[in-house]
This record gives structure tokens, C-alpha cells and sequence, in this order.
């Protein structure tokens, strides 16, 4: 499917970014030195937009990781999700940034990224990646 044009969308299509729009700059990070410990960040308010419609995507992404050395500093973290808000990229895709994104900067020894979004067409949607389920 050609994502360039919208001629391939059925009805009224609304404009939208693309992905450069994405603000990886915006994460920050900050040193850490405590025990092994699980960090979990949720964010209920997630927006991109679907490519084929202009429509929004709206749902949760959760970052599950275990620090090393460095933790996210959560407004930047922010900042960085919301940057996504009038990006077309599909769903599958926008996991796979966020996760391409966060664990060069963190460096975690573990790493989840799991975005649930809003039914659409009476479908759920869920994406997963897991940095232990990756190959190098």
C-alpha cells in the first residue's frame, strides 16, 4: 500500500505529519545507582494518526524496564509521546519506535514496550515488544 498518497482511503481523508515529526530529542535521561529494580511508566492519553484515514489512534502505552545506568525523565517522556500526537504511522510502527527510540538512551538490561489502543471497526489492538525476545 502507497502511504504517500491517500488516494488508496475511501471518503474524507484530514492531513497529518510524518514521521519526522517524532521528537526522539526531547528524551532525557538521568543517572542512576540503586538496586536491581522494575520501572513501569503508563500513559493513558496516547494519540497518533492512522495513515490510511488521517483519523486518530488513541490508547496506552506502558514502558516496562529494568534500569542499568540511566532512567527517562518523565516530562521529557512526555514531551516525546506527545510529539507523536499528528504523525500518521501505523499502529505496529509506533511501538516499534518508541521501543527503537528508548533503549539505545536507557541502555536497560530489560526493556517492554506495549501499546493498547481504542476498538476501531470492532477490532482491539495491542503490540508488544519485548528486548528479550530480540535478536541481534
Amino acid at each position: 500500500m502507497d502511504t504517500s498518497s491517500t488516494e488508496y482511503a475511501e471518503g474524507r481523508v484530514f492531513s497529518f505529519d510524518d514521521e519526522s515529526s517524532i521528537q526522539p530529542g526531547f528524551l532525557e535521561t538521568f543517572d542512576y545507582s540503586g538496586p536491581r529494580q522494575r520501572v513501569s511508566y503508563q500513559m493513558n492519553e496516547f494519540a497518533a494518526v492512522c495513515p490510511f484515514s488521517g483519523l486518530p489512534d488513541t490508547g496506552i502505552v506502558w514502558v516496562d524496564y529494568i534500569p542499568q545506568k540511566k532512567l527517562v525523565e518523565l516530562k521529557a517522556l512526555k514531551y516525546y509521546f506527545l510529539s507523536f500526537r499528528n504523525v500518521g504511522i501505523f499502529q505496529e510502527a509506533v511501538t516499534a519506535r518508541i521501543f527503537n527510540d528508548l533503549y539505545p538512551l536507557l541502555e536497560p538490561e530489560e526493556l517492554l514496550i506495549k501499546t493498547r489502543y481504542s476498538t476501531r471497526g470492532g477490532i482491539d489492538t495491542t503490540c508488544t515488544i519485548d528486548s528479550n525476545e530480540q535478536t541481534s
